[in-house]
Order: structure tokens, then C-alpha cells, then sequence
């Protein structure tokens, strides 16, 4: 449950939830009290106007962002965060992500080991302990759901805690990057703490699959032409392209490069991947292959340069060859012609823009019809 974990971090750091609830153990007496505790405080925010609108500002966006930062939270994360920011206008963007990192470190690790390892989270104080350490990279005059800000709510940790010090981190960067370029104009997204540091910068020639279908079918056939340097390309399984984008991204590495001993290969595509999942690969390439993004233009052998570092990620072909695919590019046919996945590909936006829906965006015309203004904002 990475992405559940993360997620509920990313709330309380939001201030949508009580400080220090968002990691109680499941069953545990302290989860129950915490419910209870939120049942009381709904109501006492109910009485005294304080609206989540009045909570969330676009400070708190970027609270969250790094509390991902630090907690190498799931990439899946990021996606929800865009997509909350969009419902709310709160100024939040894809390439903010590398900067909001910056000067941060993975000082606690809440990947999915297991109930035990967030119980000790838990126990070493959980968010509040969190942003604590992280000191000032978080922007503690924020509120939280108690109507006071995050400075008034930090607990100072155990030495010896699952909650590190930013100079002694279990990984000496931030979580996450975004990378641009050739191949991703508007973004795409790598956990760098789950990524092999070889692959951070390299060059390869691709190795194309057009769908989850072909790459089942293809990745272990002999007659593959493949290296340990070559980079794994997956298509149309984007938003649109499937659609909803599932968790396809961690392209397996072929039986016969795992018998020699490669554990890592550079993986590419515009799906996601599970909180559970590790590897060097780059997750929601936006535009995505089915609206005409160039990850759909890539040909087998094409070389693909990624340079983490410096935020890059390109496919090195000529632009006159660049302008010929794109002009032989052909829209991809769809089964889904009526119905909800039909209103769904027609209306959801991509990944750099948290795969909403447009017509729940507060600019959308749609939107404008149906719900009230918030009072107090324009």
C-alpha cells in the first residue's frame, strides 16, 4: 500500500487531516481515537467556518510536494497532488517538483515492508516528527485541520528514529525528478531514490513495444534485439491511450539479461507504476503516445538520451526525419465509442495536469455552470 501511505501523508500535510493521524497502525487504539477525534473537529469546524478552502492555499501544495520529497513517497502520489491542486486552482505544476526537492534528502522510509515499519514512523512521530526534521524546506506557518499553524504542531523525534537527519539521510536526494525534453515536452516524472545511480545519465538505442499486449508477448523472445544498454520503450498505455493509465510502467527486464546478471534497465512510458515497484523508470511521459506525443513516433534503434541531473530526457533523430513520422502519425482507433471510457478519453487531461477530468477544473466553462462560487474566493 506505498500509494495509500503516501497519500495519507500528503493530506495531512495538506491540512485536511489532524496532525500526527495520517500513519496509526490499522486496528490499533489509536486510529480509533484518532476517528474520533476527527468526528469532534468536523463539527467544530463546521461551527466556526473554518473550510478546507481556507486551508489549502498553494504553500500547502508545495508542503506536500516535499513531504514526498522526503518520504519517497509513491509516483502515484504526485499524480493525485496535480490533480487536487487543478480542482482548486493551487498554483501547483509538474516542473515544480524537481525544485521543491531541492536542498532535501530521503530521511524516512515509507515504502510498503510491511505494518511494522510505519507503525515505527508512527511511534518516532509520525508527519509531525517528519516536518520537524526537515525544518525550514517546510513552510510551517501553514494551517492544519486544528485552525493553527504546523510550527504550533511538530514533535522533536527519538535519536535513533526511523526519522533521520537531513545531513546522515537514507538517500542523499530528494525522492523525485522531472525530466523534459524531445521526448517528454511536458514532463516526465522518475523516483530517483528507487533508480539505479549508473542509469541516471545514459544513452541507448530504444527498443520499442506499442502496447502492454506486444511487450507480454515480445520481451523474452531470443530474437529480440537487446542489450543491458538498450532502453525499453512502452507506448499507449497512457489517460487516453488504454484508457485510465494503469501500472504498466516497470517493464519487466528479459529472462535471458537477468541470467547475466542485469538487474536495471532504462524503462520509459506514459503508464504508471506501483509504490512498490523500483527500477530506473520514467513514469507518465506527457503528452502521452495517443494524443501524438512524440513516445509514439519512437522507432526501434532510435537512440533516447535521459540526463537526470539536468532535467533531460530526448529522442536524438534528425528533424526532418522528427517531421515525417509525425506527419505519417495516425490517430489510434479505439473499441470505446460511447459511454463513460469514451467521455473519459475525450475529457481527461494528462498526466502533467493530474489526470482530471477538464470539465471539473474551477476555469472550465462546465464547471462555472454547475457549482456555486466558494465564498471568499474569486
Amino acid at each position: 500500500m506505498g500509494t495509500a501511505s503516501s497519500v495519507a501523508m500528503m493530506v495531512e500535510a495538506l491540512g485536511l487531516t489532524l496532525p500526527g493521524t495520517s500513519t496509526h497502525p490499522e486496528s490499533s487504539q489509536a486510529r480509533m481515537q484518532a476517528a474520533y477525534n476527527t468526528g469532534r473537529r468536523i463539527v467544530e469546524m463546521t461551527k466556526s467556518g473554518l473550510s478546507p478552502s481556507k486551508i489549502v492555499t498553494a504553500g500547502s501544495f508545495r508542503n506536500a510536494v516535499r513531504i514526498l520529497q522526503a518520504c519517497g513517497g509513491s509516483t502515484n502520489a504526485i499524480i493525485h497532488l496535480l490533480a487536487l491542486s487543478g480542482r482548486v486552482d493551487g498554483k501547483l505544476t509538474l516542473d515544480q517538483v524537481t525544485s521543491l526537492g531541492e536542498g532535501l534528502s530521503v530521511i524516512v522510509d515509507v515504502e510498503p515492508s510491511g505494518a511494522e515499519l510505519i507503525q515505527e514512523f508512527d511511534l518516532a512521530g509520525g508527519v509531525p516528527a517528519l516536518i520537524e526534521a526537515m525544518g525550514s524546506y517546510f513552510e510551517g506557518e501553514q494551517l492544519t485541520a486544528l485552525g493553527n499553524a504546523w510550527n504550533e504542531n511538530l514533535v522533536v523525534t527519538n535519536a535513533g528514529s526511523v526519522i533521520k537527519a537531513l545531513e546522515n539521510p537514507i538517500y542523499p536526494k530528494a525522492a523525485f525528478a522531472v525530466v523534459s525534453g524531445s521526448l517528454a515536452p511536458k514532463g516526465a516524472l522518475i523516483k530517483v531514490s528507487a533508480a539505479s545511480s549508473h542509469l541516471l545519465v545514459h544513452t541507448g538505442p530504444a527498443v520499442v513495444f506499442h502496447g502492454y499486449e506486444d511487450m507480454r508477448e515480445r520481451i523474452d523472445d531470443e530474437s529480440l534485439a537487446i542489450t543491458k544498454d538498450s532502453v525499453l520503450i512502452l507506448n499507449n498505455c497512457g489517460p487516453v491511450g488504454v484508457p485510465g493509465m494503469p501500472e504498466w510502467g516497470m517493464i519487466p527486464i528479459p529472462k535471458r539479461l537477468l541470467a547475466k546478471g542485469v538487474t536495471d534497465m532504462v524503462r520509459i512510458s506514459d503508464a504508471r507504476m506501483s509504490g512498490t515497484s523500483f527500477g530506473t523508470c520514467f513514469l507518465h511521459v506527457s503528452p502521452e503516445s495517443a494524443v501524438g506525443g512524440p513516445l509514439g513516433i519512437v522507432q526501434d534503434g532510435d537512440l533516447i538520451e535521459v540526463d537526470v541531473p539536468a532535467g533531460k530526457i530526448n529522442l536524438l533523430i534528425a528533424d526532418d526525419d522528427r517531421q515525417a513520422r509525425v506527419h505519417a502519425w495516425q490517430l489510434p482507433t479505439s473499441e470505446h465509442l460511447r459511454g463513460w471510457p469514451a467521455l473519459y478519453r475525450q475529457h481527461v487531461l494528462q498526466a502533467d495536469e493530474g489526470c482530471d477530468l477538464d470539465f471539473l477544473r474551477p476555469t472550465s466553462p462546465e464547471m462555472r455552470r454547475f457549482v456555486p462560487p466558494v465564498v471568499g474566493r474569486s
